[in-house]
């Protein structure tokens, strides 16, 4: 009676991906799906199903064919140049590096609240008319949320002397905030300053007050009375 073959004797999907992008990968030129398989020994139909998966994720390329021949042209395929686009990414360690770098400036909370408005710039769009309060804030809210912050506004005896309070109930770099509040804190002040700054709002970003509670950090802005 036949053994079954184990794991270990049967070529893995992902592994036989890689086998058909290696083969591309040292060819002189562009390849056929028939000649990747005599060189991999394996039916046409897999390295078909598998160049379908590389031409999918960016990492190979289907060329035009030569029309110019007689009969039909076979599909010919290349590997794409440069780094491989499905690989992981690690952008939490590369934020953690810069903020822990920043953190040890002595100008760090100046630079931070520059990066944040710099950031502002980027996240929003100038607007052509002065919009009210009202508008400003509900705006700056709707940011907030978009950017995972969790907001919400705060009314209160203090809206009556010109002043509100936005809270924000989340965190998106909280891990970093643990470990450089004067990094991230001043990026998250930077960031509401310059959206108001884009849209010429009638209202001030003065502070941001981080954790004054376990779960909530509290956004104040100055509104401007005669605005409507």
């Amino acid at each position: 009676m036949s053994r079954a073959p184990t794991v270990s004797s049967v070529s893995q999907p992902s592994g036989r991906r890689e086998d058909v992008l290696a083969a591309l990968r040292d060819a002189a030129g562009a390849m056929t799906i028939v000649d990747i398989a005599e060189q991999l020994e394996v039916h046409p139909n897999t390295v078909r199903f598998h160049l379908e998966a590389l031409v999918a994720n960016g990492r190979a390329e289907r060329l035009e064919p030569d029309h110019g021949r007689q009969g039909r042209p076979p599909q010919m395929y290349r590997a794409v140049a440069g780094m491989d686009p499905g690989g992981s990414r690690r952008y939490r360690m590369l934020a953690e590096i810069l903020t822990i770098a920043l953190a040890g400036d002595p100008e760090a909370s100046v630079k931070a609240l520059a990066a944040g408005r710099a950031w502002a710039a980027r996240m929003t769009r100038p607007t052509r008319t002065k919009p009210g309060v009202r508008a400003s804030v509900n705006r700056l809210i709707g940011l907030l949320d978009d950017l995972g912050f969790a907001p919400q506004r705060r009314d209160g005896p203090g809206e009556v002397r010109g002043e509100v309070q936005v809270g924000l109930r989340h965190c998106p770099f909280l891990e970093l905030a643990d470990e450089a509040r004067s990094v991230v804190c001043p990026v998250h002040l930077g960031l509401m300053q310059g959206a108001m700054t884009m849209w010429h709002a009638p209202v001030a970003v003065d502070r941001l007050e981080p954790f004054v509670e376990p779960g909530l950090c509290l956004a104040h802005l100055t509104l401007d009375k005669e605005a409507s």
